[in-house]
């Protein structure tokens, strides 16, 4: 319907669009005014379903015109435009014939004329209540787990309609199901299972419509009787034999159930007892439970029969007479040591004579009341006999017997293949070969009991420790036998401590003095001996020392400390716990300085060296002089010395006397040097010694004439 006045809206709007062009060419040269605008609805705002509805939009102009202009009128429902008219009248109606719940809403009218425009206000339409539903069915008539399908369906209205279906038994007014569904149409299916105690059965149908927030409803409407027949009859019992039923009699019990010929096969028969299944059929109307009548027979029986989707049940109580009670298994004891005596009797009370065993398991060991025998580890197993009178036999219950056989000495062993490292890990394992399982083994660490383990089986218990130091480990271990628990030997371990905290140090001062005694110390606050220790100097990656003890130190002592002593010293400390890095000490630094006796002994040689290089400067000047003057007397002479052949001088006993110049003021005197053939600047082509006069003039001859009168030799003075 929407969709229809949405069409006619558009082609309406294309007319309205046209007719306003018109009638503003028209109304150009005249004046109008709105005086007044409203709706008014007949019979009522408010109508019941179906009724028939007008809705009148009128309307005051004045105007200047001779002629009352032609206006648009439009009518819309919730803003949607629904109807439009042109016209020249007061008033224009829009007509709806058999109103229905879609009907309902808010309505406003709209008067356009030229490029004025006039809305009434909102006016609320209500239309009251919902047709009622048409109910239909597919049949009339049903067979027990058949299916009914109902139709109901609203045609007057739009969806979505709330549709709910009642099924309800016609004789009791009983409501067994009811379905409810939101339908997209006018109409809705829905399938009801026909069930067991379905007998007549009507369906009532309510349709459901929301108007505004309000949910308006129809009335109840009911469909035509469904006449419901039976697949199959609801199971009976037949026990035989009947009355009292006494232990040994056979015992039967029967279930029939009668099957209407509509039913294409037949539907599967149950009995139990309790929840176990002891009976079925699917090929007859019978299913029967043959046992001999016992006691632990008595009980609830319940025979189901169920086809795919019925299933009808009924049930009975069985109760059984006890011909004789279930015998007793005497016992010596549920727990006895290897090489005891077992004694077994079996027994009924208030029943002397009757049919014994005596088994293990499955296996008879005696067909009397009476058993015994000594009791091997084997015997260990569930006993139990059983007592029969005529077809009943009854077995008693059943009784666990435990022979204990006496455990072997424990061994105590561990894995370490090497030394146990302090702190690490190791596991000590005990052991009892022979005996009766569980074995319960407790360690002893010392004199204190450290771990307990329950084994299942004889294989070792492990226990795991982290020793600290040398210790002793003991196994004790017991089991369900009466002898007192076993001790193992005393395994001792040997524990060994890695080096730790190593620490270097010098019995004196840091500053030694020269000459003295340097002792230094490696020390560790830990270790298992022997440890190997060794010293370092500076950054040497040789040890200049090391040793070899069962000690937790060393020493390394220099008798006589010197300048090379001086330095940094540390020292490693390891054991065969170490397996990677010796632990390493700090730096030690030792200073060596000089005695001050030593201090005074280089004063002196320095101080000697210095005035011995001081003669030494003086007289080489002494002599550079002698030589500079030596040239002008050699030049004064008159001529060279003689030789003689042999190279040798010729002596001048008076040289004074043949002097050519005397001074009158001074005294002149003469001394002979010899000069050694290596001066080159002397030498005269001889390899003799040569003499040569100076003239020596005596300025205070009282006090050098001696000292240079006796002046001769080398010219070193030598």
């Amino acid at each position: 319907m929407q969709l229809r006045w949405a069409s006619v809206s558009k082609m309406h709007q294309a007319v309205l669009l046209t007719l306003l062009l018109y009638s503003s060419l028209q109304a150009q040269e005249n004046s109008f005014t709105f005086n007044s605008i409203h709706m008014e609805s007949l019979p009522s705002w408010e109508v019941p379903n179906g009724h028939n509805l007008t809705l009148l939009c009128l309307v005051d102009i004045s105007t200047t015109s001779q002629v009352r202009p032609q206006h648009q009128v439009l009518f819309y429902k919730d803003d949607i435009l629904v109807h439009n008219v042109s016209s020249r009248e007061h008033t224009e109606s829009f007509f709806i014939s058999q109103a229905r719940i879609f009907h309902s809403g808010r309505y406003k009218c709209t008067v356009i004329l030229n490029n004025k425009e006039k809305t009434t206000p909102e006016y609320q339409v209500l239309v009251k209540g919902v047709p009622n539903p048409v109910v239909t069915l597919d049949k009339k008539e049903v067979t027990e787990g058949g299916v009914v399908t109902v139709t109901c369906s609203v045609k007057e209205e739009q969806p979505p309609i709330y549709f709910t279906i009642e099924k309800v038994e016609l004789d009791t007014k009983v409501v067994k199901q009811t379905r409810q569904k939101t339908s997209t149409q006018n109409f809705v299916q829905i399938d009801f299972l026909i069930e067991e105690q379905d007998h007549v059965l009507v369906f009532r149908c309510l349709a459901g419509i929301m108007s505004g927030i309000e949910m308006q409803t129809s009335e109840s409407i009911r469909s035509e009787y469904v006449t419901v027949q039976e697949s199959f009859s609801t199971p009976k019992f037949q026990i035989q034999p009947p009355g009292m039923i006494t232990e040994g009699e056979q015992l039967y019990i029967k279930c029939t159930v009668q099957v209407t010929h509509l039913v294409r096969e037949f539907p599967e028969i149950i009995i139990q007892k309790d929840k176990a299944i002891v009976a079925t059929s699917k090929q007859n109307n019978e299913a029967v439970y043959s046992v001999m009548a016992m006691v632990e027979n008595s009980g609830h029986y319940t025979c189901k029969v169920e086809s795919s989707r019925i299933s009808k049940v009924s049930s009975i109580m069985v109760n059984i007479t006890e011909l004789f009670p279930k015998p007793t298994l005497e016992f010596s004891s549920r727990q006895l040591d290897q090489g005891k005596i077992l004694d077994l009797f079996c027994s009924v009370p208030g029943i002397p004579v009757a049919n014994f065993t005596i088994q293990k398991e499955n296996m008879v060991l005696s067909q009397d009341q009476n058993f015994s025998k000594i009791a091997d580890n084997r015997d260990s197993g569930v006993y139990s006999c059983t007592a029969g009178i005529g077809r009943v036999v009854k077995r008693s219950n059943p009784v666990p017997i435990k022979v204990c056989e006496m455990l072997s000495k424990p061994r105590i062993f561990h894995d370490a293949k090497a030394e146990v490292i302090k702190g690490h890990a190791i596991t000590i394992s005990c052991q009892s070969i022979n005996g009766t399982t569980p074995v319960t083994y407790h360690l002893i660490k010392a004199t204190n009991v450290f771990l307990e383990l329950k084994m299942k089986s004889n294989d070792p218990a492990a226990f795991t420790d982290k020793p600290l130091k040398d210790v002793e480990y003991q196994c004790m271990a017991s089991n369900c036998h009466s002898h007192p628990d076993l001790h193992s030997e005393i395994l001792r371990v040997k524990v060994i401590a890695p080096v730790d905290e190593v620490t270097i140090s010098i019995l004196s001062s840091n500053e030694v003095q020269s000459g003295d005694e340097i002792v230094l110390r490696c020390s560790v606050k830990e270790g298992t001996g022997p440890i190997t220790f060794k010293f370092y100097k500076e950054k040497d990656d040789r040890p200049f020392h090391e040793t070899i003890l069962n000690d937790t130190q060393a020493f390394w002592i220099e008798k006589q400390a010197s300048k090379k002593q001086e330095g940094q010293y540390y020292c490693t400390a390891s054991n065969r716990a170490s397996f990677t890095t010796s632990p390493q000490s700090s730096i030690l630094t030792v200073r060596v300085f000089l005695a001050p006796w030593k201090k005074g002994l280089i004063a002196v040689v320095v101080i000697g060296v210095v005035i011995a290089t001081l003669i030494v400067a003086a007289k080489c000047y002494f002599l550079r002089k002698a030589r500079a003057k030596q040239k002008p007397v050699e030049m004064s002479r008159p001529a060279a010395p003689l030789l003689n052949s042999n190279s040798e001088k010729v002596s001048e006993p008076n040289v004074e006397a043949n002097s050519h110049y005397v001074p009158q003021n001074m005294d002149v005197e003469y001394t002979e040097v010899e000069v050694s053939p290596h001066e080159p600047h002397q030498a005269l082509g001889t390899r003799a010694t040569e003499t040569v006069y100076s003239e020596i003039r005596k300025v205070n001859p009282n006090v050098m004439e001696n000292r240079l009168s006796r002046t001769g030799g080398s010219l070193d003075g030598t």
